[in-house]
């Protein structure tokens, strides 16, 4: 094996619903790789701004989201005096990979889809295998998603899918030309082809392919949170999603359709998404319409920073009970429903 397959982490990235639980899943099924699925404490990154709750990381991180927990590590393996999110994330990383008994470590998750940059600026020699999905066919597997999964209800979700598949082919981009290594898979083409698929990612990898990697069978998905979004990946095979009836309102269809149009004509031959078939009435979206979507975007994403820290920084009582309200609401609304079109943008 090539002396550079663990010479930094390896990124799997992909908006929500992309197929980057599936990617994660055979991804692990080879003996050299051992990747965390959705720690995402790179999103708590403010936790080590001072020293009082820096020293207290592990505790709120796991709480955040039962990293710890989840991949079985024992927080007193984790070394202490750790001051920034890079040495924690890559000590955690390396815990989590020596255990396996695996050279290549790192981390999965659709919560990085716009923060590529500022990762590799904190891991110089990271590599990202990239995964991208029809923005409408992510959009629609979100508004299923929300009949059995709280946190896919959250408004304007699939606003953020939308402009998010833009901004991180953008952010791909902006790595390939500084030269950081990046692969991008086409989930369509993974579902397909996965021996395929799962070459090119060896090849990427530097490491020899491994059959297993074709099929879900025998893949350790004990990290994976609890919920039925999650039932094709938790199967043997790998399958595409049923078709079901149009979840997606009009409105919100032909906004898709616009952006698609738009996204080809200024990206060319790099399209942020794959190419879909548009009518002949298809039009762009006016600068207007850009603007408004843009300035909405980025307010729901600084809402969602704002999330992360109360996470960080508010008392562990006052997140428990903000967490126990959410569950509440989420018991009372748990019931099959059309999103509104409020919801999606």
């Amino acid at each position: 094996m090539p002396s550079n397959s663990a010479r930094g982490p390896l990124f799997v990235v992909g908006v929500w619903r992309s197929g980057t639980s599936l990617l994660y899943a055979l991804l692990n099924k080879h003996p050299q790789i051992a990747l965390m699925y959705e720690g995402d404490l790179h999103l708590l990154w403010p936790l080590f701004w001072m020293p009082g709750v820096r020293s207290r990381w592990p505790a709120r991180w796991d709480f955040f989201n039962s990293a710890l927990k989840r991949h079985q590590i024992d927080s007193h393996s984790i070394p202490t005096g750790l001051t920034n999110v890079k040495a924690a994330s890559e000590a955690i990383y390396r815990e989590y990979a020596t255990g396996r008994k695996a050279t290549i470590w790192g981390e999965k998750s659709p919560n990085y889809f716009d923060s590529l940059t500022r990762i590799a600026r904190a891991f110089p020699n990271a590599r990202f295998i990239v995964i991208l999905r029809d923005p409408g066919d992510i959009c629609r597997s979100i508004i299923k998603a929300a009949k059995t999964g709280s946190y896919f209800r959250r408004r304007g979700i699939t606003l953020r899918a939308l402009l998010g598949s833009e901004r991180m082919k953008v952010q791909c981009q902006r790595l390939l030309g500084k030269g950081i290594p990046v692969h991008q898979i086409q989930y369509e083409k993974l579902i397909r082809d996965p021996a395929g698929s799962m070459m090119r990612v060896c090849e990427f990898l530097g490491i020899p392919f491994d059959p297993g990697m074709t099929s879900l069978g025998g893949a350790d998905r004990t990290a994976l949170y609890e919920g039925e979004h999650h039932a094709l990946v938790k199967g043997d095979t790998i399958v595409p999603s049923p078709e079901r009836a149009e979840v997606l309102s009009p409105q919100f269809k032909r906004k898709i359709q616009r952006y698609t149009l738009f996204w080809k004509e200024r990206y060319g031959g790099e399209c942020p998404v794959p190419p879909q078939v548009l009518g002949s009435q298809a039009s762009k979206p006016t600068l207007a319409e850009r603007l408004f979507d843009r300035a909405l975007y980025r307010l729901l994403r600084s809402y969602d920073f704002a999330e992360f820290l109360i996470y960080c920084f508010a008392p562990l009582r006052l997140n428990r009970t903000i967490r126990s309200l959410k569950a509440r609401n989420a018991v009372k609304t748990k019931q099959p429903r059309v999103v509104s079109r409020r919801e999606e943008v």
